[in-house]
């Protein structure tokens, strides 16, 4: 595979697992935890693909050196790895927001 493209997977899985992890917490804000839940399971389905290309790299199938592009890629992935992880967090403390209010009625 070409590198362009494995760049462009990289970013593309990156992004798409930020996103349903951001939508996991809008749900989550909105007491909605088992559409949260769906996003959250969809933001490790996207991580993990983007994680297959990633792998790639570091398994030397790529022989040109690491350049700006390539280390952009890798970052947008692993941020997106950390959001997640933070964003599951919240959804939990939301969690028990929405438990205490329900026994404050």
């Amino acid at each position: 595979m070409e590198l362009e493209q494995i760049i462009y997977n990289l970013v593309l899985h990156g992004g798409n697992a930020r996103a349903e992890a951001y939508e996991a917490l809008d749900a989550a804000e909105r007491g909605d935890f088992e559409e949260a839940e769906k996003h959250l399971e969809k933001a490790d389905e996207e991580f993990y693909e983007g994680h297959k290309y990633q792998n790639m790299l570091t398994q030397g199938e790529q022989s040109e050196a690491p350049n700006f592009l390539v280390i952009h890629a890798q970052d947008q992935l692993m941020t997106a790895l950390a959001e997640k992880n933070l964003i599951k967090r919240m959804i939990e403390l939301y969690k028990r927001v929405n438990q205490l209010e329900k026994r404050q009625k």
